[in-house]
């Protein structure tokens, strides 16, 4: 698995002439040979300018945090509202007009919707057009009252362009599903609606004037930034000089380094340095796990992020895992961190800008401190941070935070993202969907009875779908009946988005009495017929059938590029590293990287005597030669062990293979200490499991390829010495897996190795690599298949294995 693809970019050296010791100091020339890039620094205060939106979001809202369902309108909707608004004015009336105005140094600008004319002798109006569904007095109070704001620094704005006293407003609510529009007026003196506008712009001013110090004390401290060790491990500075390259260049960089280099602070440190020399905004590091968090934050504390140097890191977790009141609804009448929020979160986040260190617990301290919720200060901080650490989602997901910033924002955005080549997979996860149809049919019995009908819909058309896909053959819970769609089902997805709006619109009316399950469920089916309206060759739509009335409609995506292109695009620079990227072409063909990504390929710092590895040609571990096989894997499992006792791992391609292979092993082996990986361990469990692994001690311990322990886990010196990996890794040779095989055929040309070996390869060495984890370790890997015997095979092996 060590070869480039073809058409990618294999790059020299950065060309850093220093040696290593030099780039332990305060030099920044170590770095780079260039000056800062223009505009890197704020600009002077009266060259700044804000939109009106942005300006009141955050400087005048009031009131509770309020997360309660209220139905929105689609953007298409909301465009086609404004329309209809626009459509019934008079000929006097204009839309969407340009206003601006320099207030306390700051150009604030925006577009007012309507400027109405042919008001007789009155003074013009000026109309803020919102569209909702539902009883708008559930619209929480925090959005109307920033919806006054907005028309109110227009008003100012307007007055002051026009030289006007005074100037009539108005807030235009329509309800789309009525189609009733609701008008509240005001008239107000231009001197009013300017000194309110005066005090939001010297909130925002102050608060630039201390980002522009801030981002200043930044650069200059990154620019002395110094490397935190004596010296670079062997291969960690080729990396370090690859990604800086990157982040100067503003291309991606796929980095496929070993285990033991130091990736985490040989990534961070480069594009850190590049950050005040090519102007970058923002640092995401985003992990596939949590304990990839912790590592990422350890090098920041390394690099002197938590005292030396005046950076802001932000950690960003799930909400359940922040939030202080699982028991609660997100909404001040419930939760006392939800109430009262933006009246106090502007003094929480100056107080979370200065502590800087964001961590899960510094974020929490503050906001308990200024009793506010810590999920959602954390949102905030994203906004003003450095470096945001936090899962793949943050940026890749349909609705990602990081990356709804990075477009709003403009920033130049400096991507790292560990153990890159899980990405796909999760990725697939990001871009699927499904439905249940027993679920279905249960919420249904329980729904309000106005919504029966429109669920009655669903499940009728569900049920034509079967009949339609051979309904006589139903399947079952051990034994699925699987099938792909020739076409997405239209009557399906028809009756879905009608149930959706049902349900939305009687949320909007009678908010208590639909549960949280039919809730849930509408979002569910809002997914699935999103993922509907961008369906192509890079997804499967697929009904799973598990017995009468029993079965699943998905769509599931196979060929996440799509929806991950745009997203590289955003970013000025990005950096994939990984144990296991090889071959190139199968991490860009399925990710979508830009046409001028790099690959680079670190060489390996361990010789290749630390790791036997030996081949067992005499075994088949194929699914018809399971049971013939267990008589020959559990005696080399136990020879191994005899001749050399200690921690071992051994894998497999299923639980329940795993079974009988440890069954064997306690029927001929009694003698051989074993443990085994469980399905459905609790992370405390999980972390007992690892706990076991102690000096001095011994035993096999098995465990699923691919599975929690197969990855991620660290266990250097005696706590492992050695693996034995029963599989090849390949997926199951079923239905489902062979439509996907033959959509990335159609699609790449290269359906099996797409398919099956690389992916089952990349989980192979993955599992191996648990072994070596410093240049001290030394073990021994058994590879029990006779397909590790053959050339395609060992070419895809890491080069420095010596498979014997």
């Amino acid at each position: 698995m060590t070869e480039p693809s073809a058409g990618f970019h294999q790059e020299p050296s950065a060309g850093f002439h220093q040696e290593p010791s030099a780039w332990c100091d305060q030099e920044p020339s170590a770095w780079c040979d260039q000056e800062p890039s223009v505009g890197v620094h704020q600009e002077p205060s009266a060259q700044r300018h804000v939109g009106v939106r942005t300006l009141c979001d955050f400087a005048a809202r009031r009131g509770d945090l309020d997360h309660r369902f209220t139905p929105s309108p689609s953007a298409r909707e909301g465009m086609d509202g404004h329309a209809r608004v626009v459509a019934s004015r008079g000929p006097g009336y204009r839309s969407e007009v340009a206003v601006s105005g320099v207030v306390c140094g700051i150009r604030v600008q925006g577009r007012i919707d309507g400027v109405d004319t042919a008001q007789g002798n009155q003074e013009e109006c000026l109309e803020e057009i919102k569209t909702h569904r539902g009883r708008l007095e559930r619209m929480a109070v925090n959005q109307r009252a920033l919806h006054w704001a907005q028309l109110r620094a227009y008003g100012a704005l307007w007055c002051r362009e026009h030289g006007h006293s005074r100037i009539h407003l108005a807030l235009v609510y329509l309800d789309l599903v009525h189609g009733k529009e609701t008008r509240f007026s005001d008239t107000v003196d231009a001197e009013v609606l300017w000194t309110e506008l005066e005090a939001l712009c010297r909130t925002w001013h102050a608060w630039g004037e201390a980002e522009a110090a801030h981002r200043q004390r930044r650069d200059k401290a990154l620019e002395a930034l110094g490397f935190p060790h004596f010296e670079f491990r062997p291969g960690q500075r080729h990396l370090a000089e690859q990604v800086y390259k990157t982040g100067a260049t503003g291309r991606t960089l796929l980095a496929q380094a070993p285990t033991g280099i130091g990736k985490t602070l040989g990534t961070l440190f480069p594009m850190l340095k590049a950050m005040p020399y090519q102007g970058l905004d923002r640092i995401a590091f985003l992990c596939m796990k949590t304990p990839g968090r912790g590592v990422a934050l350890s090098a920041l504390e390394q690099l002197g992020a938590r005292s030396r140097i005046p950076l802001r890191v932000v950690e960003l977790i799930a909400r359940g895992k922040a939030c202080e009141y699982p028991d609660k609804a997100c909404h001040g009448e419930s939760c006392p961190l939800a109430q009262g929020f933006y009246d106090r979160l502007p003094e929480a986040r100056k107080a979370a800008a200065q502590h800087a260190w964001l961590d899960r617990e510094g974020l929490r301290q503050i906001a308990l401190k200024h009793e506010v919720c810590p999920y959602y200060l954390g949102q905030e901080m994203a906004r003003w941070c450095d470096v945001a650490v936090g899962d793949v989602n943050h940026y890749f997901d349909a609705s990602a935070l990081l990356h709804g910033l990075c477009q709003m924002q403009g920033w130049r955005l400096g991507l790292l993202v560990d153990e890159a080549h899980n990405l796909i997979d999760r990725a697939r996860g990001m871009y699927s969907a499904g439905l249940d149809q027993k679920q279905l049919a249960r919420l249904r019995k329980s729904a309000p009875k106005p919504l029966q009908r429109s669920l009655g819909s669903v499940m009728r058309r569900w049920q034509e779908l079967i009949r339609e896909q051979g309904g006589e053959d139903a399947g079952a819970r051990d034994a699925p009946l699987w099938r792909s769609l020739d076409q997405l089902p239209g009557d399906v997805i028809s009756s879905l988005q009608h149930a959706c709006a049902a349900i939305s619109d009687y949320l909007g009316e009678y908010p208590d009495e639909v549960t949280p399950g039919l809730t849930e469920w509408m979002f569910d089916a809002l997914a699935f017929t999103r993922l509907a309206e961008s369906f192509a060759g890079h997804s499967l739509c697929e009904l799973v059938r598990m017995g009468r009335g029993d079965s699943r409609l998905g769509i599931a995506n196979v060929i996440p590029a799509d929806f991950l292109a745009p997203r590289f695009e955003v970013a000025h620079a990005s950096v994939l590293f990984s144990a296991t990227l090889a071959p190139a072409s199968y991490q860009r063909d399925l990710l979508g990287l830009p046409g001028n990504a790099v690959w680079q390929e670190i060489d390996s710092p361990f010789a290749a005597e630390q790791l036997e590895v030996r081949v067992c040609r005499q075994l088949s571990t194929r699914f018809r030669d399971r049971k013939s096989s267990l008589p020959g894997v559990v005696a080399t499992m136990a020879e191994q062990y005899r001749h050399c006792p200690g921690h071992y791992l051994a894998f497999f391609s299923s639980f329940a293979y795993l079974e009988q292979v440890r069954a064997a092993l306690a029927e001929a082996y009694p003698d051989v200490p074993q443990r085994a990986q469980r399905r459905g361990m609790t992370e405390q469990e999980r972390e007992g499991f690892l706990e076991s692994f102690r000096p001095g001690e011994s035993g096999i311990a098995f465990a699923v390829l691919g599975g929690a322990f197969a990855e991620g886990v660290d266990l250097p010196g005696e706590r492992l010495i050695g693996a034995f990996i029963a599989t090849l890794g390949l997926p199951p040779n079923e239905p489902r897996q062979e439509a996907l095989k033959e959509c990335l055929e159609v699609r790449f040309g290269c359906g099996d190795d797409y398919a099956y070996r690389i992916p089952g390869l990349i989980k192979v060495v993955q599992a191996a690599g648990r072994v070596i984890r410093g240049p001290e370790d030394s073990g021994v890997v058994v590879l029990m298949d006779d397909r590790y015997g053959r050339a395609d095979i060992r070419s895809r092996l890491p080069r420095w294995w010596r498979p014997g």
